[in-house]
């Protein structure tokens, strides 16, 4: 699957704040992902990602 910066997602597990909603800020070896309820980020490897995805929503690029 392919991320772009500004993507959004809806994890399976809750985040320690209770958000579950994730903005993905950096590309590259790993994806820089960032909590839109606390703002904590973190990097995960592609296939980390792809296993806690529970609804992937792609950014409307006009």
């Amino acid at each position: 699957m392919t991320y772009s910066l500004g993507d959004k997602f809806i994890s399976k597990k809750s985040h320690a704040c209770g958000g579950n909603e994730w903005q993905i800020v950096r590309t590259g070896a790993d994806i820089k992902v960032k909590c839109t309820k606390c703002g904590r980020a973190i990097f995960l490897s592609p296939d980390e990602l792809q296993k806690i995805i529970k609804v992937y929503q792609k950014q409307n690029k006009d």
